[in-house]
């Protein structure tokens, strides 16, 4: 059975695009799911993506990975700043997890600096636009590998 990847982006992520382009840049949503699915393609693995604006179906989507995925790439958006929920239910899995965020949190606001769910996750990408993507997504393969990728 193939490797089993969830990508999970969370609020307003589907306004890519047109929201704040000069931060999150022109890539659209849809771009990054063409994204990881080819990127997926080319490490041979399975993915599925995943968007919403609520919390709770965040919550509802991390509980029902647990012991299907087997990693989980994660860009909780604000949520990353405010949800001790969504930091529990990524506390909870079992499976690497690499958080995500497309611009650079360090030079953002300082409430945006830091995320509650960075300390639960394996690895954080920050600042490289839709490319961190792939960047979390070959880092995911490689340590559910065992690092036999690298």
């Amino acid at each position: 059975m193939k490797c089993q990847l969830l990508v999970i982006n969370g609020p307003n992520l589907n306004l890519l695009g047109t929201r704040e382009p000069d931060i999150y840049g022109t890539a659209t949503l849809d771009d990054l799911n063409t994204l990881c699915h080819d990127v997926a393609s080319d490490l041979g693995v399975e993915v599925t993506c995943f968007q919403s604006n609520i919390e709770g179906d965040i919550i509802n989507r991390i509980q029902a990975a647990m012991g299907h995925a087997d990693g989980i790439l994660i860009n909780p958006a604000g949520y990353g700043h405010s949800s001790v929920a969504i930091r529990d239910a990524l506390a909870m899995c079992d499976c690497p997890i690499i958080e995500v965020h497309l611009s650079n949190l360090a030079q953002r606001e300082s409430f945006r600096q830091i995320t509650l769910t960075g300390g639960v996750v394996t690895g954080q990408v920050s600042g490289l636009g839709k490319f961190g993507y792939r960047i979390g997504m070959i880092g995911l393969v490689d340590l559910i590998d065992g690092g036999k990728q690298t």
